[in-house]
């Protein structure tokens, strides 16, 4: 889930900068890179296209982007993986509003990479998937430029913050989604954990993401069919993490990306 990119994130480099709109979309621009802070994301790890890395070797979602797929292996191991996700129906989403899970990008939420760096969530995401990172003057934190080779579409997009919602952060199991799974019974603290976990945060093409809304998999894939399976391991990276069910219908469309 996500929000336009208008303003710059949920802490005080980036609050000032944009504006979102609430939802279940994706959230904020970002992109990562190598980062200059102490606590910051490091420099990307190699892979297999030399900017992004499979998810079933980043289970943290700590390393940037998300490289498909490919092998045999690789797409066998994925659906074992989503065979383990548990499903049920959707609850209603009565009570749900951003706010259930902390202010946006916040840098104080428990148990998440990065946390608590000086730095808020949406520029700590653009350190891990942008390259060719500029900062605001005399920041270490404010990306205001940066290349991202977006996952979800395949488009190398040159991102300016003048221009901030040509790319979005996208909640891959988005909030709404969540609060009708199972998020609407938890703490505070827990919410705003999975809200600002790298894990379930991809920064992505802005319109492409805006078509998203509170999608699952069964009514919203990336545009390119490369990525498919490997946002499906995505989605069941979350599931499992936060033990929250994803509709029989998803799961199913999730195998089906994977060769199931």
């Amino acid at each position: 889930m996500s929000r336009p990119l208008v303003r710059g994130g949920a802490a005080v480099c980036a609050v000032a900068a944009l504006t979102f709109v609430a939802g279940c979309k994706s959230d904020d621009a970002h992109s990562a890179g190598p980062a200059t802070r102490s606590g910051a994301p490091a420099a990307p790890a190699p892979s297999s296209d030399g900017h992004s890395v499979s998810p079933l070797a980043n289970p943290d979602g700590t390393k940037p982007g998300l490289a498909p797929l490919t092998s045999d292996s690789d797409r066998a191991a994925a659906r074992k993986l989503i065979q383990t996700v548990t499903t049920k129906g959707r609850g209603p989403k009565t009570g749900y509003s951003r706010d259930k899970f902390g202010y946006a990008w916040m840098d104080t939420a428990p148990g998440v990479p990065w946390s608590h760096n000086g730095c808020d969530t949406r520029n700590d995401l653009l350190k891990r998937d942008g390259q060719n990172l500029s900062y605001r003057k005399g920041s270490n934190c404010v990306v205001v430029s940066m290349t991202l080779h977006d996952p979800y579409t395949g488009k190398t997009i040159q991102w300016t913050k003048a221009h901030a919602t040509t790319v979005q952060i996208d909640h891959v199991m988005p909030l709404s989604y969540d609060w009708q799974m199972g998020a609407a019974h938890w703490t505070k603290d827990k919410r705003e954990q999975i809200a600002n976990d790298p894990l379930n945060l991809i920064p992505a093409d802005g319109p492409a993401n805006s078509s998203k809304s509170d999608s699952g998999p069964a009514t919203w894939l990336p545009p390119s069919k490369d990525v498919r399976c490997s946002y499906s391991v995505r989605f069941a990276q979350v599931s499992l993490k936060y033990k929250l069910p994803v509709t029989t219908a998803d799961k199913q469309m999730m195998l089906k990306q994977c060769g199931g």
